[in-house]
This record gives structure tokens, sequence and C-alpha cells, in this order.
């Protein structure tokens, strides 16, 4: 049997369907571990959902930030988005079943005797995995219970900026939400910077990718997550016990397989033609990368 962990889908289900034949995927056997935003911005939202969902306990997943859009679009709380690309999933004839389905998923996964944690974003650095857990418990609590349609109302902001374990109510549940499906950087205190976006080194001075805060709780544990496509690292190697999967099949990178079940680690690649064209973000990165191979090959360093 054979575990892997699979970076960001966003609806880009042949591409998903390449790299498991690549992988000699056996559902009879093997598990796949997706790490969030299964769906959006890609063009077959709905044919993935259907699909790793009819993979029942051979598919695990997170939810990531486009997950919980979806359910807060699909439950009339958030009208679609000039760039979202789920309507044929907003109005499929198992739509309900779907959304159902989607909102009964975890925002983090640990496998105690592999030792790994899987997620969509980070983990703030004053959290420990025991203490991630639990924060994400509430929020899945809230998710599956019938007071899932106020969360959605509340789910969108950037504030509170300070985590304190006395918040309470919709703050603390948008922190714990924020830090899980949307955190990148943040300041050696753990506040988040939750909209910059971009490769190491294009950040203010004071901000870091989450998994570098020193002295950060989780710093001895094994974490996988993605969200984070314009990660130069992403899909090749860890930082810090961090694995970043998220290598940017949406914008013309790849899709990456991490196989998990046996040390080392290894990597599986599919290059895909890209569902849209890169942000200027991602855009900067590949010219990055163009004039070092260019370099390179001139003899200079």
């Amino acid at each position: 049997m054979a575990t892997y962990a699979i970076g960001d889908v966003q609806g880009c289900f042949d591409e998903l369907k390449a790299l498991l034949t690549q992988i000699n995927f056996n559902s009879d056997c093997d598990q796949l571990w997706f790490c969030g935003d299964l769906v959006n911005r890609g063009p077959k939202s709905l044919e993935t959902l259907r699909f790793i969902r009819s993979l029942e306990d051979n598919a695990i997943t997170v939810l990531g930030n486009h997950d919980l859009h979806l359910l807060a679009t699909a439950y009339e709380h958030k009208k679609p988005g000039k760039r979202d690309t789920f309507y044929e999933l907003l109005t499929a004839s198992d739509a309900a079943d779907l959304f159902n389905w989607l909102r009964h998923q975890p925002l983090v996964i640990h496998d105690s005797e592999k030792n790994i944690t899987l997620l969509h974003a980070g983990i703030h650095p004053d959290w420990s995995i025991k203490k991630t857990l639990q924060l994400a418990k509430e929020v899945e609590q809230i998710l599956q219970s019938d007071n899932h349609i106020n969360f959605y109302k509340h789910m969108y902001g950037d504030k509170p900026f300070i985590w304190d374990d006395s918040l309470s109510g919709w703050p603390r549940f948008r922190f714990i939400t924020n830090i899980l499906t949307r955190l990148r950087y943040c300041d050696a205190h753990g506040k988040p910077a939750l909209n910059t976006k971009g490769a190491p080194g294009s950040q203010a001075k004071h901000l870091l990718p989450w998994y570098e805060v020193p002295d950060r709780k989780t710093q001895d544990d094994v974490i996988i997550f993605g969200h984070w496509s314009t990660l130069p690292h992403a899909g090749i190697t860890s930082i810090n016990n961090a694995y970043a999967i998220d290598s940017g099949c949406l914008w013309g990178g790849m899709l990456t397989a991490m196989r998990i079940d046996q040390e080392p680690f290894e990597y599986s690649h599919l290059h895909c033609a890209g569902a849209q064209k890169p942000p200027v973000r991602h855009l900067k990165k590949h010219k990055k990368k163009s004039k070092n191979n260019k370099r390179k090959k001139k003899g200079t360093t």
C-alpha cells in the first residue's frame, strides 16, 4: 500500500488523472492525501469533487480557502467572483450531496504513526500540533453543524491580527481559519500578513515565511502543506521539516505527488499546460529562474 500527498488540484481534473496514472495509483489499496483547494480556477471542479469523493477511504482531504469559498457561495452567502470557475458544481444534480460531503472534511489531519501533519496553509508559531488539532476541531464542529450557514457570514476578513487564547466567538473562529487556510507570512511574533503572496525575498523585511519563524513550536514536526505556489522549493525539498507541495499546476507549473509511506520521501511530478495565465508574482518567479539558467549556461555565478 502506497500513500501519496497531492498538491493543490484546483479543478485540474485531467492533470490529476494523468498524475495518478503516472504513479500507478491503485484505488483498491493505495491512499491519497489532498492538501486542500480541490476546486476553483481550473476547468473541472465538479469532476474533481465527484472523483475524490468516490474514492471513499482511499482518499482524505483537508479544506483550503477555495473549498471554503465554494461552500460560502453554495450556501448563498457569497456570489461567485469573476475568476471563480465552479458554476457547473453549483448547478449539478448531486450538488447538495457534494457540498455536504465537503463541509464534513477536516482542516488538519495528523497521522501519529507516520508523525505527519497535513493542512492547507500554515500553523501559527505559538501553536503545537496538539493545540492546532484542538483549534481546528472547534471550526470543524461548526462547519459540520446546522450553524455552518452563520460561519460563512463571519468567515471573511483579516482581523483579528493577534492570537490570544481568550479570543472567543466569530473572531476566534476567523483567526483559526485564516491561519490554517490562508497563512504564508507572519512576523516574528506570529502576526499574519495574509495578503502578502510572493516568493520569499519579495516580502517586507519584518516578515518571515511561517515555517522560518525562530523557535516555532512545530519546528520538529513534519508538516505537509499547499497553498503557496510561488515557493521555489515547492515539490522539491523541505525547509525546517515543512514540505510545500503546491507546485503551481493551475499556472502551468507542476502537479506534485509526494510518497509519504516510506523514507526518504519521494516526489513525482506532472508538468501542466496551465488552466490560467500566471499572475505577475508567478511571472516574476519564472523570469528569475530563466535568468539563473542563462547565467549557469554562460558559466557565471
